[in-house]
């Protein structure tokens, strides 16, 4: 597996990712917003995805960046059923804090709430502990209604995490 910043090219592939997600996160694939969004970080060179060793059609995994003076937010990351449990979400997130990230800051992602029934099946919120996120603040409900929830990590001066 290799992670780099995301090409044109690769937006059938976010399609795709977003496809395997929408019963958690609402409708993407045909969403106008979401494909903006999507071109929008792939022109900024704020979009990372992670293939396989091996060419292949189908991205293992996709994130979306930004920043905002020293908060810095993961907007997006999914990784594929078939690479899930397959540290392709960790190469994500290192290579995005390593490529994006000085500190002092705090890292930033929303993520589904406890009683969400995403949060458990998708693995996600202990993903984001794992890596050293904590629970903070809740957030607004999902575009299909269910729980949020912001996750924080303080990046120490001195570099990445």
């Amino acid at each position: 597996m290799m992670v780099r910043l995301a090409e044109e090219r690769d937006f059938p592939g976010f399609l795709g990712l977003a496809a395997q997600v929408e019963q958690w996160f609402g409708p993407m694939v045909e969403d106008a917003g979401f494909h903006d969004a999507v071109r929008d970080h792939i022109r900024r060179n704020a979009a990372l995805v992670a293939v396989p060793s091996a060419p292949g059609p189908d991205l293992l995994g996709g994130l979306l960046f930004g920043s905002d003076a020293s908060v810095h937010h993961i907007h997006w990351l999914v990784v594929s059923r078939q690479a899930r449990a397959g540290g392709v979400g960790r190469e994500l997130m290192r290579d995005a804090m390593r490529r994006w990230v000085r500190g002092p800051a705090d890292v930033e992602v929303v993520t589904f709430g406890a009683d969400h029934p995403g949060a458990r099946a998708s693995g996600a919120r202990a993903f984001y502990e794992r890596l050293g996120f904590t629970p903070a603040e809740a957030a607004a409900p999902g575009p299909e209604g269910g729980s949020r929830q912001l996750f924080r990590r303080a990046v120490p001066a001195g570099g990445p995490a």
